[in-house]
Order: structure tokens, then C-alpha cells, then sequence
């Protein structure tokens, strides 16, 4: 155990890529509990970790979200976002957290809807005379929203990671928390701009707002055709992803016509460098998850937490502090496939439901994408805004505060993330 934290450590602080420090901690780990007889498993460990057929669903989703991106597809959710909002002070702040439910995780990273969004909102923010760091603030927190509304990749390298919460019961169980995150954005926004006299635009003719829906109306139905064949039961999510993936190329073509064979090969390049990132983490961290299963890191974990406290919404707590901690320096993915294979059984074996610790984590480790001092998500919208990071982040609080909200009563109410996924079984 030692050797592996203390390989772990060192890795970490010269700057070795996160893979890298899982897979070379986990073969530190086995090497100190069993010498050179568990080395010859480690190929298999890594192999094993990406295995599963589960997994062609996410280069499918990448590529899904890259083609709205190149083909327009985003492009018309703002517009069609814009024509419901724009009579409201405030209309393009709400867009963003609108557009971010709709755009949803499919690219697998906030910091990646960010930059997605950001470049096309926070410029049209500030010429309309938004605070800069204010566009920024609301871009970040609103693409943070999109891993944990499904379609999400995170999910689903979550489901394979810990094989004991299947995909569609977290799908389902991201709805609410997701949409609860969603509307105390809205609200602070709606009022924070209502405060300040941010700009509100003509009206919109019903004719215009119309034309809107339906120029928006094929885009919509990419995470329809998702999440409806999923929790129907008549696909797989593989099958549902690569649907949605020859759907997204069909209207990229054949409705909005803004689609070229460059733009497509932009996207599989993209996918590709996104997808070998994942898998390689996914790899790392199965040698990893399997020195700490045998190594009995997790019982001690709980162990140390039952020390530390015996009441379940301070264990909570003290678990959520961690996870912003851990996630203000490492990208949610990274962050997940350190983190689940050691607290998950941790947590589970302290009487916590699987479901609710799963979604209670994901969300946490999302909005550590905002903490201070580092959150990368923020940083990247404070450098498209063009604004030095410590204002994104003064600006960020409100919506910072509200989210720390929603990790409370996500704690004190655990329905919230089981009660729709219960109504599947």
C-alpha cells in the first residue's frame, strides 16, 4: 500500500500524465503485495478494463456531438433557445443554460461543451453588453450540467468501472439532479440580471420564433432518438448511440446541408484523440481498481470514515469535500476512475444505496470543475471571454453557491436520484 502512494505522489507532482500514474501505482501496489507472481496479470487487467462491449457507445457519442457542432446542429438550439427567451431581461444568459440541457454530455467533458458553447455565446454575450466574467461564469456552470443530464459519457464509464449500477439506471437517475442544477441557474440568473439591467431583445414574431423551432426541430430529436430507445427498452445504448450518430451525419447532410466530407473527417479525428484518451484511462485504471480491491484500500477507507464520524450526512460531507478537492486539479473522468473503485465500496459497505452514492459522486465531481483555485471548466470560459480568471471566479459564486445547494439535498434526499430510475424496473 505504501509504495503504491508513494509511487502515486511523485508521479503526481512532476506533472506524469493520470493515466500513466494509475496504471504505474497499480503496478507498484500488486508488485509490493505479491512480488513478481502478479506481474504477468497486469496486460490482462488492462485488457479486461476496456473490454467491455458497452464501450463503442462512447466514441459514438463524441462523434455525435462533434458532427452537431460542425454541422450547425448547435447552432440552431441557441437560435431556437434565443426565440423562447428573448423577450426576458437577461435572454442569452438563459439560452446558455438551456442550450447546455439540450447539447447535454455527449461530448463526455464539461470543459469540452465549454469551449463548444463558449465561442459561440460569450462573444454575442458581450457585445450585447454582459459583464464579461459574468458570460463566463454562466457558461462554465451551465456546461457542467451536461455530463450528468443523459445522454452521458461519464455514465457510462462509470457502469463499466463498477458493473454492480447498470447505464440506464444511471441515465435515469441523472434527470432530476440534473434539472434541479438547471433551474437554481436560471433562477439566480434570471434575478442577478433583472438586478443589473442586462439587455432583453425585441419581440420575436410568432411566425419568426416558429420558423425557429422547426429549423431547431431535427437537432432536437438527437437525444430523443438516445434516450428514447434506451429507457423504452427497444435498443441498446450502443445500438442508440451509433443511431444517433448516422442521424446527426444523415440532417448534417441532408436537412441543413452544412456538413462536408472535411468537417466530417475533423470530427473523427477529434473522436478519436478524445476516445484514445478515455480508453487509456480506462485501461490504467482497471490495474489500479484491481491492486485496491485486493489490497482491502476500500475497507480501510471506511474504516477511517466510520472513525472520523458516525452519522451518515456528515459522511456525506466529508466525502463531497474530497471530491472537490480531488477535482479542482484533475478532469472529471480522471477523477472518477481514481476515486469510484475506491470510495464506491467504501460508501456501499457503510449502508449507502449504490445509485444514490454513484449520482451524488458524479455530480460532485462536476461542479469541482468550477471550485477554486483551479476549475479547469471555469478557466477555459475565463480565457474565451478574454478576462483574467480571478474576476470569472468572483462572478461564479452565486451560481457556485447554489450548486453547493443541490449537493446538500441530494444528500438529504436521496429520491431525488432513485425515484424515477425505480419506476424502470
Amino acid at each position: 500500500m505504501g509504495l503504491a502512494v508513494l509511487v502515486f505522489a511523485v508521479l503526481l507532482l512532476i506533472g506524469t500524465p493520470i493515466a500513466v500514474i494509475m496504471a504505474l501505482s497499480g503496478v507498484a501496489g500488486s508488485y509490493a503485495i505479491g512480488g513478481e507472481r502478479l506481474m504477468s496479470i497486469i496486460a490482462d487487467r488492462m485488457f479486461a478494463g476496456v473490454s467491455s462491449y458497452m464501450l463503442i457507445a462512447i466514441p459514438y457519442f463524441i462523434f455525435t456531438a462533434e458532427l452537431m457542432n460542425q454541422g450547425g446542429l448547435t447552432q440552431k438550439l441557441i437560435t431556437f433557445n434565443n426565440a423562447l427567451f428573448g423577450r426576458i431581461r437577461g435572454a442569452l444568459s438563459h439560452v446558455n443554460v438551456t442550450v447546455s440541457i439540450f447539447f447535454a454530455g455527449l461530448t463526455g467533458a464539461a470543459i469540452t461543451d465549454t469551449v463548444a458553447l463558449g465561442k459561440v455565446l460569450i462573444p454575442s454575450m458581450k457585445e450585447q453588453g454582459y459583464d464579461p466574467e459574468y458570460a463566463a461564469a454562466i457558461t462554465a456552470c451551465s456546461s457542467i450540467i451536461g455530463p450528468i443530464i443523459p445522454p452521458s459519457v461519464v455514465m457510462v464509464v462509470y457502469a463499466t468501472l463498477l458493473r454492480d449500477i447498470s447505464v440506464l439506471d444511471l441515465f435515469a437517475g441523472g434527470i432530476i439532479p440534473g434539472f434541479v442544477m438547471a433551474a437554481s441557474l436560471l433562477t439566480i440568473s434570471f434575478y442577478l440580471s433583472w438586478r443589473r439591467g442586462y439587455p432583453k431583445q425585441a419581440a420575436i414574431p410568432l411566425k419568426v420564433a416558429l420558423l425557429a423551432f422547426l429549423a431547431a426541430l431535427p437537432a432536437l430529436f438527437v437525444p430523443v432518438i438516445i434516450l428514447g430507445g434506451i429507457l423504452s427498452g427497444m435498443t441498446t445504448i450502443t445500438e442508440a448511440s451509433g443511431f444517433a450518430a448516422v442521424y446527426a451525419l444523415a440532417i448534417g447532410f441532408l436537412v441543413y446541408r452544412n456538413l462536408t466530407w472535411r468537417k466530417v473527417w475533423d470530427a473523427l479525428v477529434t473522436t478519436v484523440k478524445f476516445s484514445g484518451v478515455v480508453f487509456f484511462l480506462l485501461a490504467a485504471s482497471a490495474v489500479l481498481g484491481w491492486f485496491v480491491t485486493r489490497s482491502g484500500v476500500a475497507h480501510d477507507a471506511a474504516q477511517m470514515i466510520v472513525t472520523i464520524t458516525d452519522n451518515w450526512f456528515l459522511q456525506l460531507m466529508l466525502v463531497a469535500a474530497l471530491l472537490l478537492l480531488i477535482g479542482t486539479a484533475i478532469d472529471v473522468l480522471p477523477a472518477l476512475v481514481v476515486v469510484a473503485q475506491l470510495l464506491v465500496p467504501a460508501m456501499i459497505s457503510l449502508g449507502f444505496d449504490p445509485l444514490h452514492f454513484a449520482i451524488f459522486m458524479i455530480v460532485t465531481l462536476n461542479i469541482a470543475n468550477i471550485t477554486p483555485p483551479v476549475g479547469m471548466t471555469l478557466m477555459a470560459a475565463a480565457q474565451i471571454a478574454k478576462i483574467p480568471y480571478e474576476r470569472a471566479i468572483i462572478a461564479s459564486l452565486p451560481f457556485y453557491l447554489s450548486f453547493i445547494a443541490v449537493i446538500v439535498l441530494l444528500a438529504v434526499f436521496p429520491g431525488l436520484s432513485t425515484w424515477l430510475p425505480s419506476l424502470l424496473r
